[in-house]
């Protein structure tokens, strides 16, 4: 009898359970109380839906739980014309939340615009902000306050789709916050552009970590996005914790590079540098241990030592947290520079600040180089048990009686996408060195077989399956689309 009673009790929550999706609902809100009054009622499933039009100096704290098969959804009635505007804000903290073609300009920024956090400092996990746009949202006034306009925090999150441009004070466009252990984020198929250059530090387009936390495993994957004019400051992306990827995603005209500052075990593959000759543009620069590095296409740029095509920093013994550790079992593979000032730096700022470590024990492995203003190696410091292994380098090498080192003309060729690519008579098909199972694909998805080639591209009849990210593949759809938005320029 007790087991029966028992059985009874528990029936209304498995039916609401096993049945909550079909019982959800669809909320329209067309002003700050309904909002309010809809998410403090929300269930698993619901969809509150902002009605088109400008709501300013809103501030949401989405503090609610979904579930995994139905989340909640916080959305425009039409994406890109629900404007925040004034001193807009979103917090969010909870578990399986969505908020979805938001558009916040004609606004000012206060120290977040979207965080990953509710007001309570519940921080998120599971959730998704998609198809949103943060435009021009700064202070009023030339201020030294630091903003973040996305900060990321919690575990298991996914920032996509969105498109973030103009900021010109201080602090990260978007910040992921690591904490005691991994986040396992996913920041892909954004675009992020104008960024202006703030004349001094502090100007990241993107900053995973902290100099405070860089030895911790954030393991955040950064793929697919879109970077054009991010000119804040030297360091684009500014790694500063361990573990992460960053992968297939394009830089275009940015005076800066993509920086693993601090940190260890992170991984830079297959992504575009696009510097088109324009100045004080750069690439890929290492700071850490145990880094790998390939399949990366850089051309036309023209930045030097940090802001090099690819560069290798100095270290400074017993280094603090936030100086400069020695490079250490580096892996700089498979990739093709081309038509860049200065190509592979190697101990970049030796002798300033106390930058005294050369890079130790790294492996320099199947690159191709396409020197023109100076060698395709320089070295402001020689460094320690280099392993070279298939390089091919044209004009001068820059270094002696490496034998993994051949000075030969690649000849590559440009195809009709533009990209640099082998030609029919390249030596460099099936002449790649060394034993790297973890390039088991070129730049463009293509598989690299048993003998592969040389650089970042792999001559191959199989099908391409990634191009480099630009303003028609990243970003909402809505604004590449609906004429009644901001022009992307």
């Amino acid at each position: 009898m007790k087991f029966m009673t028992g059985l009874l009790g528990l029936l209304p929550c498995l039916f609401s359970a096993l049945f909550a999706p079909l019982c959800a609902t669809e909320i329209r809100v067309q002003d700050i109380a309904a909002l309010t009054t809809a998410i403090a009622a929300a269930q698993p499933g619901d969809s509150i839906v902002m009605a088109d039009g400008t709501w300013p100096d809103l501030n949401v704290n989405l503090e609610v739980e979904g579930t995994p098969e139905a989340p909640i959804v916080l959305r425009a009635e039409t994406p890109g014309q629900v404007v925040l505007s004034g001193q807009s804000s979103i917090q969010i903290g909870g578990r399986h939340l969505v908020v979805e073609g938001l558009y916040f300009k004609d606004g000012v920024a206060g120290e977040r615009v979207i965080a990953f956090r509710g007001a309570s400092k519940k921080e998120a996990s599971h959730c998704r902000v998609t198809g949103c746009a943060i435009v021009d949202y700064n202070a009023a006034l030339p201020s030294k306050k630091t903003t973040h306009w996305m900060s990321l925090y919690g575990t298991d999150n996914r920032v996509d789709h969105c498109y973030f441009k103009g900021k010109n004070d201080a602090g990260p466009i978007f910040t992921v916050w690591v904490g005691d252990g991994p986040n396992r984020h996913r920041i892909d198929h954004n675009y992020f552009a104008g960024r202006p250059p703030l004349g001094r530090n502090g100007g990241e387009t993107l900053r995973v970590g902290t100099s405070q936390v860089s030895m911790t495993n954030s393991r955040t994957t950064v793929e697919s996005n879109f970077f054009e004019h991010c000119d804040g400051e030297t360091e684009i992306i500014s790694n500063k914790s361990c573990e992460n990827i960053y992968r297939h995603n394009a830089f275009a005209d940015c005076q800066g590079t993509l920086t693993l500052r601090h940190g260890d075990r992170c991984t830079v593959e297959g992504n575009w540098f696009f510097g088109n000759n324009r100045a004080e543009t750069g690439g890929i620069r290492i700071i850490g241990e145990d880094h790998r590095v390939y399949n990366n296409y850089l051309s036309g740029l023209t930045g030097s030592g940090f802001k090099a095509a690819l560069s290798l920093v100095a270290g400074i013994p017993d280094s603090p947290d936030n100086g400069y550790f020695q490079v250490k079992n580096a892996v700089v593979a498979f990739n093709t520079i081309i038509g860049c000032r200065h190509n592979l730096v190697i101990g970049a700022g030796h002798g300033s600040r106390d930058r005294t470590l050369p890079p130790l024990d790294c492996t320099f492995a199947s690159n191709v180089i396409v020197a023109t203003d100076n060698p395709a190696v320089e070295l402001e410091s020689e460094p320690l048990n280099a392993k070279w292994l298939g390089n091919v380098v044209s004009g001068q090498p820059g270094v002696q009686g490496e034998s993994g080192v051949t000075v030969l003309d690649p000849l590559l060729a440009k195809d009709a996408d533009g990209l640099w690519r082998p030609g029919p008579a390249t030596p460099l098909l099936d002449e790649a060195e060394g034993n790297f199972p973890f390039v088991a694909q070129d730049i463009d998805g293509q598989p690299r077989g048993e003998t592969p080639d040389i650089g970042c591209d792999e001559h191959s009849s199989a099908p391409i399956l990634r191009h480099p990210p630009n303003r028609e593949n990243t970003g909402p759809d809505w604004m590449r689309h609906n004429s009644k938005t901001d022009s992307q320029e």
